[in-house]
């Protein structure tokens, strides 16, 4: 495979809204554009990789878990990955150790009870680290991260973490999230997936890179964004060598047969 393509969704539900403003409880009509994720979104999602048969991995913090287990057990039902988006959406620099620990525990017991495995991935609330969360990740046993920003080839930490880089370029909350106050133009879905065709095509053009396209169901599970999901899929099957996997399948090939970059290449960023 010359490409491969993982197709990851933050499945954030009313936690976004909740970590950028606790009074947000008590706004229903705040917390329900969140809540369309779990409770719409994401089947409408669901329904489009099944017709493709294109398996997912989806990052869901613990409360979340906790809050719409029927979400959970369909995504699980439908054989794609589960991963651990932290317990709230709070950021781990804003956390004691103690308190990040804790937080991460807690959400590994509760995809562990709601799905029989424990998460073999973390992507952290808004991709934000402490200086604690690599070393909590390796202690902890999972296989992989997927936060960093430094490369887009998959990577190993010092350690044996794998890494599997994101990009904003390809995050679809640029495109379409819009949360006043802090509001934005919302773009239309063309030039969301005018962008990641061209970013698909350039890295096809190379070798040993991968895609990670992130997307949040609550953004990305309306009915004209989940057509250019469709879309990107479709497109995305007709490039030769292109596949499509779950991030922990990915990392667990990368770390098998990893082989560190020449030195002229060595980042600079936290291993």
């Amino acid at each position: 495979m010359s490409l491969p393509v993982m197709l990851t969704f933050d499945l954030d539900g009313e936690s976004l809204a909740l970590a950028a403003d606790p009074a947000n409880a008590r706004r229903p009509g705040v917390l329900s554009q969140g809540a369309y994720g779990p409770r719409v979104g994401v089947f409408r999602i669901l329904e489009c990789l099944a017709r493709h048969s294109v398996p997912a991995t989806f990052f869901v913090p613990g409360m979340i878990v906790e809050r719409y287990p029927d979400a959970v057990a369909a995504i699980a039902a439908a054989g794609h990955e589960v991963a651990h988006h932290g317990y709230t959406h709070l950021s781990p620099a804003d956390m004691d150790p103690a308190e990040e620990l804790a937080e991460m525990r807690r959400a590994t017991g509760l995809i562990v009870a709601a799905t029989g495995r424990r998460p073999a991935g973390y992507r952290s609330p808004s991709w934000d680290f402490s200086p604690h969360t690599l070393g909590f990740l390796r202690d902890e046993g999972f296989v992989y991260s997927s936060n960093l920003m430094d490369d887009d080839r998959a990577y190993v930490h010092p350690g044996g973490l794998v890494e599997l880089p994101v990009q904003w370029l390809l995050d679809d909350a640029p495109f379409f999230l819009f949360r006043p106050p802090y509001s934005r133009p919302i773009s239309p879905p063309e030039a969301a997936l005018a962008t990641w065709l061209a970013e698909l095509d350039a890295l096809a053009a190379e070798e040993g890179r991968c895609f990670v396209l992130t997307m949040h169901p609550q953004l990305s599970g309306r009915a004209s964004r989940v057509a250019l999901l469709d879309r990107l899929v479709t497109y995305a099957k007709g490039i030769a060598g292109t596949g499509f996997m779950r991030c922990a399948d990915y990392a667990r090939e990368v770390k098998a047969g990893y082989r560190p970059a020449p030195q002229s290449l060595a980042r600079t960023t936290m291993r």
